[in-house]
């Protein structure tokens, strides 16, 4: 008689919005095939729905490791706001009480902090400022050279841009993941639909892009809504929240503390000096758990 488990308990939760399934991979016997599983579960009318799916592994060089699946099966370096989620199921879940731990990532290793009432404080490392590590084609010398690249100008169908002209202007940074930062006089009207799926596949980011879209309100206030890769619109980006305010504090338009105003709540953004690590503060929390079950041509691990 096969051992092969009938179902998969899951934990749904959200960071500002951003929302989540988390998988066990430490106490559960998950299928093989996780990019298709991944997108089984992410389609929000006959799976589970997410916009990255985190599945919680053991680590070699850090306490635990973060694996991070977009609804499409991709997968992905790194997700700030996961991250929150993904430390407060651990310690909600008993796999720790540590007050900060080292997150292994495919952008590296990531410590994120307790912060109290259900926040979290994340160290994010420097930004990635030079364009070929980001990477982009953008910048001097198509590409070449340390960066930053800050107002570069990108050629776009006229029907797509904002202005009719064909071309739009970004800054291009990358936070363990590529993202172009787009400032529009409207958030709430910008072209988020049309415009940040033909950006995250312009061949001017050959890993794809994430594509945020922001305004300037004040020296300490920046709205935000993010084009996801792989993905699509999500309420919430922890990882582009941090590149939104480098660029802006890299154009001198903000302080080197600001809320970043996302439509599903409000990160903190701090970075000290342009030799700093950023950090950024926000909330997670989980919303149920349940059991999915499992077709019979899923075959878990070992």
């Amino acid at each position: 008689m096969s051992d092969q488990p009938a179902s998969i308990p899951f934990t749904k939760m959200h960071g500002a919005g951003n929302d989540f399934v988390v998988l066990d991979g430490i106490r559960n016997r998950l299928p093989k095939d996780m990019e298709r599983f991944a997108r089984r579960l992410g389609d929000r009318n006959r799976g589970i729905g997410f916009d990255q799916l985190l599945v919680v592994r053991t680590s070699g060089p850090a306490d635990f490791r973060m694996e991070i699946f977009n609804p499409d099966g991709s997968q992905v370096e790194m997700c700030a706001n996961g991250i929150r989620a993904f430390f407060k199921y651990l310690r909600d879940h008993g796999h720790t009480d540590a007050e900060e731990i080292g997150v292994e990532t495919l952008s590296g290793i990531v410590r994120p902090r307790w912060a109290g009432n259900d926040r979290v404080r994340v160290d994010m490392a420097h930004p990635v400022l030079a364009p070929e590590k980001i990477p982009t084609t953008l910048g001097e010398g198509e590409g070449e050279g340390e960066g930053p690249v800050l107002d570069a100008v990108l050629e776009v169908p006229a029907a797509l841009s904002p202005d009719g002209s064909g071309r739009v202007t970004l800054s291009a940074i990358s936070m363990g993941n590529p993202h172009a930062v787009l400032e529009v006089e409207d958030v709430d009207r910008a072209p988020v639909e049309t415009l940040g799926p033909h950006i995250e596949n312009h061949p001017a980011f050959p890993n794809r892009v994430n594509v945020e879209f922001i305004r300037v309100l004040g020296r300490n206030h920046i709205q935000q809504r993010t084009w996801e890769r792989g993905t699509g619109e999500t309420l919430a980006c922890g990882s582009g929240a941090c590149a939104v305010a480098v660029s802006a504090m890299l154009r001198g338009a903000v302080d080197r503390r600001v809320r970043v105003e996302l439509r599903g709540g409000d990160l903190e953004i701090e970075w000290a000096d342009n030799n700093a690590h950023i950090f950024m503060t926000g909330p997670a929390a989980e919303v149920f758990t349940g059991q999915i079950p499992l077709l019979e041509d899923e075959n878990t691990e070992a």
